[in-house]
């Protein structure tokens, strides 16, 4: 069973800046795309970015030229660099699978505690 644990958030001012880590427990970590994920109060847990196994990139809109993703296989980690944040960004954010069907098994892990970001001034 692979674990997540995510670390990194934390109170920001808006148009302030975070790095947020997550690592998996487990051999297999480098075959899989990975993503980021966030959950606001009130609102469904929504993927923000993604990164194939071999490094390709994708955004949700609402994060593209702000955030970036990436990993470091050897560390069995990925990475989200978040710039410009805004109080919109306020939310639990989680790290998981990005659901490929290149990935060698289906579906997502069980999910770990995620980190809190609060955007605020």
């Amino acid at each position: 069973q692979v674990q997540l644990v995510e670390s990194g958030g934390g109170l920001v001012q808006p148009g302030g800046s975070l790095r947020l880590s997550c690592t998996a427990s487990g051999s297999l970590f480098r075959l899989y795309a990975m993503g980021w994920y966030r959950q606001a109060p009130g609102k469904q847990r929504e993927k923000v970015a993604g990164i194939s196994s071999g490094g390709v990139t994708n955004y949700a809109d609402s994060v593209k030229g702000r955030f970036t993703i990436s990993r470091d296989n050897a560390e069995n980690t990925v990475y989200l660099q978040m710039n410009s944040l805004k109080p919109e960004d306020t939310a639990v954010y989680y790290c998981n699978k990005d659901l490929r069907p290149t990935n060698p098994a289906p579906g997502l892990w069980g999910w770990g505690q995620g980190t809190q970001v609060t955007v605020s001034s």
